[in-house]
This record gives structure tokens, C-alpha cells and sequence, in this order.
């Protein structure tokens, strides 16, 4: 591995548990506006809900415009209604993930720069940030909503490396999405290290991460 100076982070599943802040938003929601339906009937909405997610990686619109048209409504809602509640109730049920607060403070009281580069709204990635107690660790937050790019464009991780002040070549890449956290900055000239949670590495794209972990405390006896 290369001499780290800086360490660049992916936000949802790699510092906080989005399977878990999905599964309880589902849970609340249909709490809330499905309350008609018996406790088997909930538990397979929910369940059916986190396929259709999709881990995050369905256009938010095209998932709401599908929830309003096929789950058991007594009453339906349209997309609309649906993106306005999942605006003011998602960050709500934001979950760190297991062991991510004491390895951020192992990185920074080690002199590590730190920043996070996320795809995602503005308002909602930092409403998770906050919510977490999280932006207090980071040099630089980037946030593809607020910049105009997105991962796994390798201009994001640029900029995140240009706001850190650091260079490809000293800096690691820590993320969970083989495409958009493990290729893309290998493309933008990064090593990187792998959380494995929910999606397997596609061998096509011919990149491997220095580093595979099952939990983020492997950090420590990485770097």
C-alpha cells in the first residue's frame, strides 16, 4: 500500500447502516399510511419495499411513482406525496454504522486528512451527516447534488482531492459500491479499500481494491 497521508470515505452503507435506516423508514411508513393492513400484511410491504430500493441505486422518482401504483393503498398516494414524506422523515431514521465513530477518530488523532464523497440531495445527505454527528471529523464534505457530479465520474474525486489538498497517489478511497466507490477512484488514480455488505465486485471492470473488509474497525490494522 501506498504512504497514506488522506483518507476519503463513501457515506451511506460504509459510515452509516443504510440497510438498517431503510428498513426503519419502511417500517415507519408503513406505520403511517398503511396502518390498514395486518402485522403479516405490513411486514411483507416492508419487505417488498426494501427490494424495490434496491439498496438506494433506483431513481427516486421512478420508486415513488412504483410505490404509489402498486403497494396496498386503502387510500393512494401519488409520487408526489410520497417524495414529500420520505423528504421530511428519511434522515429521521439515520443509523451509523457499526464501529464508524471510533475509526474516525482513530484516522484524525493519527493526522489522517478526512473528507466524504457521497451521491445524493444536498439537503438529504447532509440531513444524515448531521443527524449522525458526523461533519465535525471531515476537511471537506462533497456531495454530488450540490457539485453537479456524481460518482463514479472521476472529476468528483478530484475535486474532493483538491478541497483536501492531497494527491491520488497518498490518498485512499474506503466505500462499499464496487462501481461507484472502488472503480471510480481507481479511475481518478486512488487505492481503495472495500466494505463488503451488499453487492459483489464485477471482475469486468478489471480493478481490484488493495484492502477487502467485512467491518470498518479492519481499518485500524491497515493503515
Amino acid at each position: 500500500m501506498k504512504e497514506v497521508q488522506a483518507l476519503l470515505f463513501d457515506l451511506d452503507n460504509t459510515l452509516m447502516d443504510r440497510d438498517q435506516t431503510f428498513r426503519s423508514f419502511s417500517m415507519k411508513f408503513v406505520q403511517d399510511l398503511l396502518g390498514h393492513l395486518n402485522e403479516n400484511e405490513a411486514a411483507q410491504t416492508v419487505e417488498d419495499m426494501i427490494i424495490r430500493d434496491a439498496d438506494g441505486y433506483r431513481d427516486k422518482d421512478g420508486f415513488f411513482t412504483e410505490l404509489s401504483e402498486v403497494l396496498p393503498w386503502q387510500k393512494p398516494l401519488s409520487a408526489a406525496e410520497i417524495r414529500a414524506y420520505y423528504d421530511d422523515t428519511y434522515i429521521h431514521h439515520g443509523a451509523i454504522m457499526k464501529h464508524a465513530v471510533r475509526v474516525l477518530e482513530y484516522c484524525r488523532d493519527r493526522g489522517y486528512a478526512l473528507g466524504l464523497v457521497t451521491n445524493g440531495s444536498r439537503d438529504i445527505q447532509y440531513g444524515k451527516i448531521d443527524r449522525l454527528g458526523l461533519r465535525g471529523y471531515f476537511h471537506t464534505i462533497v456531495i454530488s447534488g450540490e457539485v453537479g457530479i456524481s460518482k463514479p465520474d472521476p472529476e468528483i474525486y478530484r475535486l474532493a482531492l483538491k478541497r483536501l489538498d492531497s494527491t491520488a497517489d497518498s490518498t485512499l478511497f474506503i466505500g462499499d459500491h464496487p462501481v461507484n466507490d472502488i472503480w471510480g477512484a481507481a479511475r481518478a488514480g486512488m487505492d481503495t479499500i472495500w466494505l463488503k455488505r451488499n453487492h459483489a465486485l464485477d471482475e469486468s471492470l478489471k480493478v481490484q481494491p488493495v484492502a477487502i473488509i467485512q467491518e470498518l474497525d479492519e481499518l485500524e490494522g491497515l493503515i
